[in-house]
């Protein structure tokens, strides 16, 4: 679905006030915001949306962290209006050549193997970059990292992960 960026700008806007108001009446304070699904895959090309996004960002509260996708449109976008930016990497999806996530609808979008997703992982957090499935090597920021908590072995992953990177002492911090 393609919305119109000042449609998208509108929505953005609407649903970080109505968020940082939930979590402002439940005592908590809103810190980050991250596109969700097709927008966040969107918004990583294209630079309308990513430049409506960023301004409702901005617009909302500029001390906002945005996360997007690793050398995306979004944190280029975010970056010009002075944004905290965070780069996120993906540790159970597979990667195009030029950085990009394999679109679900492509087999081999999701990685599966508890194992190889690891691998992937340790190679974006550690050496900055990730095979991609055609076997060139992309250049990547891990400054985040996205676990699909919806797989059934989201939280025993996410447990293996974050000892994994303490035993090879890389930090985690929120």
């Amino acid at each position: 679905m393609q919305l119109p960026p000042e449609t998208v700008y509108a929505q953005t806007l609407y649903q970080i006030g109505a968020l940082a108001a939930i979590a402002r009446a439940q005592g908590g304070v809103m810190r980050h915001v991250k596109p969700h699904g097709m927008l966040y895959n969107q918004a990583a090309k294209e630079a309308q949306l990513a430049d409506a996004i960023a301004r409702a960002v901005y617009a909302c509260d500029p001390a906002l962290i945005l996360v997007g996708l690793a050398g995306s449109e979004l944190i280029r976008v975010g970056e010009r209006y002075g944004l905290v930016t965070r780069e996120e990497v993906f540790a159970d999806r597979s990667y195009q050549a030029d950085g990009s996530l394999v679109p679900r609808s492509q087999p081999g979008a999701l990685i599966e193997d508890e194992e190889q997703a690891l691998a992937q992982t340790l190679e974006m957090v550690q050496h900055g970059r990730v095979k991609s499935i055609t076997g060139e090597w992309a250049t990547v920021t891990a400054q985040t990292v996205c676990l699909h908590g919806d797989g059934e072995h989201a939280l025993a992953f996410a447990r293996r992960l974050r000892s994994t990177f303490a035993e090879k002492g890389i930090v985690v911090a929120a």
